[in-house]
């Protein structure tokens, strides 16, 4: 059995290889090819905390896997990461526990990072250069990370907006010194008005991104309602985008951007469009450049199948092993 620990992990992530498998991966699941169960999730109001347990398996693959992520958003006040979690690679023809992956929530960053990347790559307009990040947590330099690595022949400029200006800017900071274009602002309403592209990754319960900032042609990606209750753009700019993708429907009607729209009954759930369809060219995604586009992507089992799938892999590789 494989165990492995967090900086581990992080030694053996790729992020073009995971680019290609994540994208698989949403392409499968738009199939109906992998086994997605609803998603589990813990609420602990009182620690201001969430748990989520995502678990899958692709039609034909040897294993399946069972992820356990968590978020306590008041740890940075302690000085702890506000998020853990565990992933186990079971073996699908016995049962048996192939590799445990204590990543400390590291898998779930990067695959969310990317596939938010994969998604505005795919959404924006092909002169897509200015993006607005709002947030100031591990998922939002991630976000600039793979976004400047999957968007590499672009030239993006990143500005930050956070509640707190310190924070934003200590983003900024951070990220300018690994070469990236990345400013502060603490006018998020400007911001968003001169971006082409908006990425939001924060855990707020109400809405931050108002609908008259957006002007014709934006590109929204919102990674951060992730769980019911969450919400990030206002129930009108999501009703009035001109293109819904979302990373699972079924998903995405119980939570997510469009679940508060659809319950308000603004939006038709026919109106959604999964990614995995727009990758395979079975569905349009953007198809004017004056179009408002929004993906809303609640993280799907499919991807955490992919990066155990993928590190488990590396790891084999490197130590003269095939899998098992």
């Amino acid at each position: 059995m494989i165990i492995l620990a967090r900086q581990q992990i992080e030694a053996l992530m790729d992020y073009d290889l995971a680019a290609e498998q994540i994208e698989d991966a949403y392409r499968a699941a738009s199939l109906g090819k992998v086994n997605l169960p609803p998603v589990g999730h813990i609420v602990l109001r009182e620690h201001d905390g969430d748990c989520h347990i995502k678990y899958g398996h692709v039609e034909g693959d040897p294993v399946f896997v069972i992820k356990v992520a968590t978020g306590f958003y008041g740890n940075a006040a302690r000085g702890l990461p506000s998020g853990n979690g565990i992933s186990l690679v079971m073996c699908a023809r016995t049962g048996a526990v192939r590799a445990v992956l204590h990543d400390e929530m590291c898998m779930t960053d990067f695959r969310t990072a990317i596939g938010g990347a994969v998604a505005t790559r795919l959404l924006s307009r092909t002169d897509c250069e200015r993006i607005t990040v709002v947030g100031t947590g591990v998922q939002a330099r991630r976000q600039i990370e793979a976004h400047a690595r999957l968007m590499a022949g672009r030239r993006l400029s990143f500005q930050v907006w956070g509640r707190s200006a310190e924070r934003a800017g200590l983003v900024a900071q951070d990220l300018s010194g690994s070469g990236l274009t990345v400013s502060a602002t603490e006018d998020l309403a400007g911001a968003c008005r001169n971006s082409d592209a908006i990425i939001t990754t924060t855990a707020s319960s109400t809405p931050i991104i108002e609908h008259n900032w957006i002007r014709p042609g934006t590109h929204i990606t919102a990674v951060g309602a992730d769980a019911p209750g969450k919400q990030e753009l206002d129930t009108e700019l999501v009703a009035g985008a001109d293109r819904l993708i979302v990373d699972l429907t079924s998903q995405c009607e119980d939570h997510g951007e469009v679940a508060t729209a659809i319950r308000a009954g603004l939006v038709e759930s026919d109106r959604l469009v999964e990614l995995g369809a727009v990758l395979d060219q079975r569905a349009p995604g953007r198809t004017a450049n004056d179009q408002i586009t929004v993906a809303d992507l609640t993280g799907i089992a499919a991807q955490d199948i992919a990066m155990a799938k993928m590190v488990v892999a590396a790891y084999q590789k490197g130590q003269g092993s095939g899998p098992e």
